[in-house]
C-alpha cells in the first residue's frame, strides 16, 4: 500500500505545513511515519491513539513499518495529534486529491454518472445541559432526528463515482445542515476533479428546483425522485414507501446507481474507522473524514497495482494479502 502512495511526493505534501527545519529546538518526528501510522489506526481498526501507542509498543515489525528506528519510542498519542492539527483537513485534502489523480489516468473513474449521499456520525461529547441543542465538550456538533431517534454529531456528505465506487469529494457539517444547503458546493467540488459526468442521481432529500437548476447550469442532468407533494400528476421518478422506483424507464435504471453511494459509506463505516470518531470539533472531524477516505482510496490503489483490480473493493480481501506479505 505505502509503495502505491508515491511517498515522495507525499512527504513533499506534507512538509508543506511543516516549512524548512530549524536548528533551533528538537526536530520533529518522521512525517512519513506519522501518516504510516495513522492509516494502519484505520486499517487495522484500531478506536484510539491510546491503544495504537500500546501496539507500537509490543510489535517490532510495526514500528518499522512506521518508521520509528530502534533507538526511538513509539508516536505517543500527543505527537499524533500535535501532527494532524500541523497538517489539518487542507494538506491531507491535498493527498486525497493525489490518489483521485492516479485512480483518474488509470482509467478507473470512467463512469458517467455521479451519486450524492450523506451519512451521519455520533460526536464524541454529551448534550450541553444548558443547550441541548449543541454538544457539552463538542460546541459544534449539532441534533438531528435520524429514524426514531435524535443524534448529536457531524453530518458527511459525499460525492461518489458509481462504476468504481470510489469518493470523489467530501464535506463535513454539522448534523444540522439540510442537504440541499451542501449539495450545490459538493457538486461543484467533484466537478473539479473531471468533467465527463452527465449525470448526477441523488435521494429524494436533496429534491429542490434551485438544486436541479444549478447541476442543469453545470452541464448535469439530476436524476432526484419527486416527493408527493411535489409535482402531482406528473410522470416524475418517483420512490414510495418501499423504496420501489416509479415513473420513467430510463430514469428508473439510472437511479439504481445511487446505491453505491451507501455501500462506500457502509466500507468506510466497518472497515476505514469512520464512525469511529475521538476527536472534537468540526476542523478535527474533517481530518479524521479525509484520512479515512484516504485510506479507502489507497487500498484501491494498491489493490490495482498489485494486479487485482477486481479486489480494490475489498478492504478485507486486502487485509489478508498484506498479512501474508
Amino acid at each position: 500500500m505505502f509503495q502505491a502512495l508515491d511517498l515522495k511526493s507525499v512527504e513533499e505534501s506534507l512538509s508543506r505545513s511543516y516549512g524548512k527545519r530549524s536548528s533551533v529546538g528538537r526536530p520533529h518526528r518522521s512525517l512519513l511515519g506519522m501518516f504510516k501510522a495513522e492509516l494502519v489506526k484505520r486499517l487495522r481498526h484500531i478506536e484510539s491513539y491510546e491503544e495504537l501507542y500500546r501496539l507500537l509498543w509490543s510489535d517490532g515489525e510495526l514500528c518499522r513499518l512506521c518508521d520509528i528506528k530502534e533507538t526511538e519510542n513509539p508516536y505517543h498519542p500527543s505527537i499524533l495529534l500535535r501532527f494532524r492539527r500541523r497538517i489539518g483537513p487542507q494538506g491531507f485534502h491535498r493527498l486525497m486529491n493525489r490518489l483521485i489523480k492516479q485512480l483518474d489516468h488509470m482509467g478507473i473513474l470512467d463512469s458517467e454518472i455521479l451519486a450524492l449521499d450523506a451519512t451521519f456520525i455520533k460526536a464524541y461529547s454529551r448534550r450541553d445541559p444548558h443547550n441541548t441543542q449543541c454538544g457539552l465538550s463538542d460546541s459544534e456538533a449539532r441534533l438531528r432526528k435520524q429514524g426514531r431517534n435524535v443524534i448529536l454529531g457531524y453530518g458527511i456528505h459525499l460525492a461518489v463515482d458509481t462504476i468504481s465506487e470510489m469518493p470523489l469529494a467530501v464535506t463535513i457539517e454539522p448534523a444540522n445542515v439540510n442537504e440541499k444547503k451542501v449539495a450545490p458546493r459538493l457538486l461543484h467540488k467533484a466537478l473539479k476533479k473531471k468533467h465527463r459526468w452527465k449525470n448526477m442521481t441523488a435521494d429524494s432529500q436533496y429534491s429542490s428546483e434551485a438544486f436541479r437548476d444549478k447541476a442543469r447550469s453545470m452541464g448535469i442532468e439530476p436524476i432526484i425522485p419527486y416527493p408527493r407533494n411535489q409535482m402531482k400528476g406528473k410522470q416524475v421518478l418517483r420512490i414510495d414507501r418501499k423504496f420501489r422506483s416509479h415513473g420513467p424507464a430510463r430514469l428508473k435504471q439510472m437511479y439504481r446507481h445511487r446505491s453505491a453511494v451507501e455501500r462506500v459509506t457502509s466500507r468506510l463505516k466497518e472497515h476505514y474507522g469512520l464512525r469511529q470518531l475521538r476527536t472534537r470539533g468540526l476542523r478535527n472531524v474533517y481530518t479524521h473524514v479525509i484520512l479515512c477516505l484516504i485510506a479507502m482510496l489507497a487500498t484501491a490503489l494498491s489493490a490495482i497495482k498489485h494486479g487485482s483490480i477486481h479486489k480494490m473493493r475489498s478492504p478485507i480481501q486486502f487485509t489478508k494479502l498484506t498479512c501474508m506479505t
